[in-house]
């Protein structure tokens, strides 16, 4: 699932992955999608996390926590270089290790 708490910002990203390029295409449908959709599907973008949900991996594209968080195997965050945005994963990143998570950092920037 890629979380991301804005329907705008869902509608961006649905449309990029659609048109990113022909040979680099993911397989995606949206939360509001029909459930036989969703079920055939292996990414699903969504601006809500329900507590039933069944899904392995969680990529974060908010910059706050993602509600019910502990559901997921693996939770993938992305911190870009903007200021703010550093701050928050910064946070996101201690709240993280407080709560005991395995955390593996990943610097692109190398």
């Amino acid at each position: 699932m890629i979380y991301v708490p804005d329907k705008v910002l869902i509608d961006q990203l649905d449309e990029l992955l659609w048109t990113f390029s022909a040979t680099s295409f993911i397989p995606h449908c949206c939360r509001t999608d029909d459930g036989q959709m969703m079920n055939m599907t292996p990414v699903i973008l969504s601006d809500r996390i329900q507590p039933d949900d069944c899904f392995d991996v969680l990529l974060n594209l908010h910059h706050q926590l993602p509600p019910s968080v502990n559901q997921f195997e693996r939770l993938i965050e992305v911190a870009s270089v903007i200021p703010e945005d550093k701050l928050a994963a910064r946070e996101r990143y201690r709240l993280y290790k407080n709560s005991g998570y395995e955390i593996q950092h990943y610097d692109l920037d190398e």
